[in-house]
């Protein structure tokens, strides 16, 4: 089963995505780490991604699609999360044309639904919490850093909602439950 999980950061997407590849043995694709993981190799790909990255610049979808690919095609799992990608109509329209290229689907598309002020605050919480704990917080782990992040996520990655919508593969769940009735709510739509 492939799937993508949607949300805006800080949703619980990825606590949510290491909850499946625990219980269900699926992998977890993040773009970022497959980003750092490709710029580490130093393989050929690695160099380009390297170079893009140590510009500032940001990596083309064709790179990422390409990496996307080379896991697709080394992944022996019952399932593929999708974390980080696609973000935009293009890159939907992309990872479709890969995946029935491999022989493969995309089964369902899940949206954790959050409030955005409670979000807002969640950030700022966990930003606080680091600071307690004796931790440096991430450097986007405020109210107007992540304001920002939560608009470009709006505008890029929110048409996608009804894109697979279109496509019979949404739906979505309350993000803003307790971690465990997201857990139970996410395997009832996995399981249907």
């Amino acid at each position: 089963m492939n799937i993508i999980l949607l949300g805006p950061p800080g949703a619980g997407k990825g606590t949510q995505a290491g909850f499946l590849v625990e219980e269900r043995g699926m992998v977890q694709l993040s773009t970022g780490d497959m980003l750092r993981e490709a710029k580490a190799s130093r393989s050929e790909m690695g160099k380009r991604v390297a170079a893009i990255m140590d510009a500032g610049e940001l990596v083309t979808d064709e790179i990422v699609i390409g990496l996307i690919r080379e896991k697709l095609q080394t992944t022996k799992a019952s399932g593929v999360i999708f974390d980080g990608f696609p973000r935009t109509l293009k890159q939907a329209d992309a990872l479709g044309e890969l995946l029935t290229e491999m022989g493969q689907s995309l089964d369902k598309v899940i949206e954790l639904r959050v409030d955005d002020v409670a979000l807002v605050d969640r950030i700022v919480g966990r930003a606080e919490a680091a600071i307690a704990a004796g931790e440096k917080p991430r450097a986007d782990d405020n109210a107007e850093s992540f304001k920002t992040r939560l608009m470009e996520y709006y505008k890029q990655t929110s048409p996608l909602i009804g894109y697979y919508y279109a496509k019979g593969l949404y739906s979505r769940i309350d993000g803003m439950a307790s971690m465990d009735e997201v857990k139970a709510s996410l395997a009832e739509r996995l399981d249907s």
